[in-house]
């Protein structure tokens, strides 16, 4: 999941807080563990540069997808949590089997 950040008005902030209530919720009645990547990690993570605009990060992902079309900006922006998530993952997966050595 993303990590929250401050929403440009009162009312779009509200909003967010409720959808992100709502995943919260159902992330913890599942028994499912939660990963929360800032905005700037995960751009970092996709583009290779944390202050990366949405028109790079889409870029990036239909790119490193091989996708035809850049995706919608939503779209993008899920699957670059998600290629951030897989990133970091690897790397801790890494990073514990070279302390085993």
């Amino acid at each position: 999941m993303e990590a929250t950040f401050y929403g440009k008005n009162v009312h779009s902030a509200l909003v967010m807080g409720h959808a992100r209530g709502v995943c919260l919720l159902a992330v913890e009645q599942a028994g499912c563990k939660l990963f929360e990547y800032s905005p700037l990690e995960v751009k970092k993570a996709v583009v290779g540069q944390g202050r990366a605009g949405k028109g790079q990060v889409g870029f990036m992902i239909r790119a490193l997808l091989g996708l035809k079309v850049n995706p919608q900006e939503d779209e993008a922006d899920a699957l670059a949590v998600a290629m951030c998530h897989i990133q970091r993952r690897q790397f801790a997966a890494k990073v514990k089997a070279v302390a085993k050595v």
